[in-house]
């Protein structure tokens, strides 16, 4: 009898927080490791996959993505995890808010959670899991009741209540489907943030309290408002540039601002800062971390604002907070390496292309935000970053590690005895040119078309289960909700 199910040989084991590379061999039981040390012997387990000499990273833990959000959420569930799996991605957390998009319905969470459960059940390839977006005055209340459901991570849009998803809007009541006696402003963030403390501070959630954390998309409405009409008014500027211009990146700044103070009223101290995308942005969730040192700041960048910006992508890149200048995606690697930032995620959502694009299709304030990515998140990672002197085992950390830590998945993120057995093999001696063509994704293009990867994930394993390999998916869907919380 086989003391292991899976003993994996012959590769270069990538752990976060180590130092290089180590010749290891894993062993794995029931979905776990077992065993990570060298020269394990081979007759000890049913089956035995020679790595070929590649490098092993812990799966990814992409803890930003929209499924759901421009597709039907079971389809995009199962197709946008093969895009996931295809990138190294084993877990997934994605947003999930009432209103326009996503169910395109308004309501109680305890209605319409369990809906969310039921259309993501028996689709995914990789293991899953949401966070919440308190839209209506009546889901404040709720929030015990979603951490009883497994949800202990909270979202606020902060430009919503005026400025619509894609630019100017007349009538956010209409896209939120709130009723009128509702508001979505600094108030309702205020009281989001108040009953989220109220219920870290209740004995019964006492165990998970670090866990329950609230993210923020910091952008401020009323000068996007503003600067969208400017730069549609003077018509100098186009595509992608003109669209940075229209949400300034001093906008960011203001709302991480607000965002920082509201926290430091409210005393609560598990704060995201999401996709920050410039220079300004990163420097004042930096100067809120000098000021609020209480505060538990955590930082993110996406994939997608490290490796383009509004010249080298196309149409395709419109995104929010946008693609920015040269000089920015500069300042954002800079803040990488100096260690500012927590983790990167792909902000995945998967818009079709004719779904995306307005008439004229060049018309950058016509097409819709949001962009797939996740199958180009560690691959993407390990080409730039190593140019720049990013180690493997700091990339592990910020796309695996670090993001499961923050989010409640303790077995996720790690190489390690006990851990969930995800992990993915990367090939990081090719050259090849990216195609959308060749993404698993239901997405008909990229805003990376053209660029240059040195690294592509060849196989991944979800709880010691090959998920994808030779290109494709194998076997059948056998991702899991992942319950943060509750019993």
């Amino acid at each position: 009898m086989s003391n292991y199910d899976l003993l994996v040989k012959n590769v270069q084991v990538v752990r976060p927080g180590g130092d290089g590379a180590e010749a290891l061999d894993l062993a794995i039981k029931d979905g776990k490791f077992a065993a990570v040390e060298a020269n394990i012997d081979a007759s000890s387990a049913a089956e035995v996959v020679d790595g070929g000499g590649k490098h092993l990273f812990p799966g990814v833990v992409d803890v930003h993505q929209h499924w759901g959000i421009y597709n039907e959420l079971g389809e995009d569930t199962e197709s946008e995890s093969r895009a996931s799996a295809q990138g190294g991605v084993t877990s997934g957390i994605t947003y999930i808010r009432t209103g326009a998009y996503y169910l395109n319905k308004s309501g109680p969470y305890k209605e319409i959670f369990p809906e969310i459960l039921e259309a993501a059940d028996g689709r995914a390839y990789i293991d899953y899991g949401f966070h919440v977006a308190p839209i209506l005055k009546e889901h404040i209340e709720e929030i015990p009741d979603l951490l009883d459901m497994g949800v202990p991570s909270f979202k606020i849009f902060m430009f919503y209540g005026i400025h619509g998803l894609h630019g100017s809007s007349s009538d956010q009541g209409k896209f939120l489907m709130i009723p009128p006696e509702d508001s979505y402003d600094y108030a309702h963030f205020e009281f989001v943030m108040r009953a989220i403390e109220k219920a870290r501070r209740d004995p019964k959630y006492a165990d998970i309290a670090d866990q329950i954390s609230l993210s923020l998309h910091c952008e401020t409405a009323e000068i996007m408002r503003a600067y969208t009409k400017m730069v549609e008014a003077e018509g100098e500027l186009k595509g992608l540039e003109a669209y940075s211009a229209s949400r300034p990146p001093h906008s960011e700044g203001l709302a991480i601002t607000i965002a920082s103070y509201l926290a430091y009223e409210t005393e609560l101290p598990n704060i995201n800062l999401l996709h920050l995308s410039s220079r300004k942005a990163i420097e004042a969730a930096m100067m809120m971390q000098q000021t609020f040192p209480h505060i538990n700041f955590r930082r993110e960048v996406t994939v997608g604002h490290l490796l383009a910006d509004y010249n080298t992508a196309n149409m395709g890149g419109k995104v929010n907070p946008p693609l920015r200048s040269p000089e920015d995606v500069e300042a954002l690697w800079e803040h990488l390496l100096a260690g500012n930032f927590s983790w990167v995620t792909s902000d995945h959502a998967c818009c079709k292309d004719e779904t995306k694009f307005g008439d004229p299709r060049d018309d950058v304030f016509l097409a819709k935000s949001g962009f797939g990515g996740a199958e180009y998140l560690l691959p993407g990672m390990i080409s730039e970053g190593r140019k720049r002197g990013l180690s493997y085992n700091r990339i592990a950390e910020l796309v695996s590690k670090n993001p499961a830590d923050r989010y409640g998945m303790p077995g996720k993120g790690d190489v390690a005895v006990g851990y969930d057995a995800d992990f993915c093999l990367v090939d990081d001696g090719v050259q090849y040119t990216v195609r959308a063509e060749d993404s698993l994704s239901t997405q008909d293009y990229t805003p990376f078309e053209g660029f240059e990867l040195t690294a592509a994930v060849t196989d991944t394993y979800l709880r010691g289960a090959q998920v994808f390999g030779n290109g494709g998916m194998v076997g059948e869907p056998r991702g899991k909700y992942v319950k943060r919380s509750g019993n």
